[in-house]
């Protein structure tokens, strides 16, 4: 990983890490597979912190330019999945 997460400096030290966490979790979802229970636990408290959609997707933007890896479709897949326990790209 030669990027940065995308932070808010007005942000906590623990809002800091749980978005951080957030973000670790989408690219587990690429790279190995997620439990569903935990991307969507991380994506609530990812909401509490930034509930601005339009703050929202521009942090994703920013994260997807220098990851490649698109937040929108791993929530997106884990919302349809009803039975499946891994979420995977």
């Amino acid at each position: 990983m030669n990027y940065s997460y995308p932070i808010d400096e007005s942000w906590s030290t623990q809002e800091v890490i749980d978005v951080v966490n957030y973000y670790s979790i989408i690219e587990k979802a690429y790279e190995k597979g997620v439990k569903k229970q935990d991307l969507i636990a991380a994506y609530n408290r990812y909401k509490e912190i930034v509930p601005s959609k339009s703050e929202e997707k521009q942090l994703d933007k920013k994260f997807e330019k220098q990851s490649g890896y698109i937040p929108f479709r791993v929530i997106k897949q884990a919302k349809t999945l009803e039975q499946q326990d891994i979420v995977r790209m």
